[in-house]
């Protein structure tokens, strides 16, 4: 451990400010990112979970050193990790064309937390790592996905269309490129002429095949309203 550290392990009001100040910090550094990005839990909801946490410790540790409620320190910290699950679940949601949004934002409060947990405890370097490394995760590793999802062998997509004979055309289509289908899901339209029909299919792809190439393939075929990857 950092010996820089060592004189603000103690809870005094100098190192319980400083804790405090150091969770606003973490926080809003880790939601800068997920604010960029329009995400629904932002700047201050990061912030005021991490500070949320960081307070749960100190609590704990005012009540057993200062007003000697032998209690164990770590109960109200461990509640945190799991109430965090609620907040972290109300931000995933399933989209009508089964596309799971949210997860990382969630993973992300969960971190905050842990991170706000951290620093109430005195625990600088490791809040301070963590700060460093999920933001890491949230702007460089990110890139590094997209580029693993570009040579990925299956693919999800998602298509709406118009009648039967559309679907046999896109179903030739994949036959056509040498394509697997794994998975096919369809949704028949509804009575109403404003309701198209739907299908999710998951393929397998070859090494000849891009999904940029294979969606305008679809995309121009008579018939399908629309098409996009999962």
């Amino acid at each position: 451990m950092l010996t820089l550290f060592d004189g603000l392990r103690t809870v005094t009001v100098v190192s319980v400010a400083l804790r405090m100040i150091l969770a606003v910090v973490c926080g809003g550094i880790i939601g800068i990112e997920r604010e960029y990005k329009r995400r629904p839990a932002g700047f201050r909801t990061h912030i005021l979970i991490c500070l949320g946490a960081a307070m749960t410790t100190l609590t704990s540790q005012f009540l057993y050193l200062y007003m000697h409620y032998f209690t164990d320190m770590a109960r109200l910290g461990a509640q945190v990790v799991a109430g965090m699950g609620f907040i972290g679940a109300g931000t995933i949601i399933v989209t009508r064309r089964q596309r799971v949004k949210g997860l990382t934002t969630a993973a992300g409060l969960w971190t905050a937390a842990i991170v706000g947990l951290c620093l109430g405890g005195g625990f600088y370097e490791g809040a301070l790592l963590a700060t460093g490394l999920l933001l890491a995760a949230e702007l460089f590793f990110s890139k590094l996905e997209y580029r693993m999802l570009e040579n990925a062998p299956e693919v999800n997509l998602y298509m709406e269309y118009i009648d039967k004979k559309c679907l046999e055309k896109v179903l030739a289509l994949y036959r056509e490129r040498n394509l697997k289908v794994l998975n096919m899901e369809i949704t028949r339209s509804a009575v109403s002429e404003n309701h198209n029909a739907c299908a999710i299919f998951t393929l397998r792809l070859n090494k000849k095949c891009k999904v940029e190439q294979l969606v305008r393939s679809i995309s121009v075929t008579e018939g399908v309203v629309s098409v996009e990857e999962l």
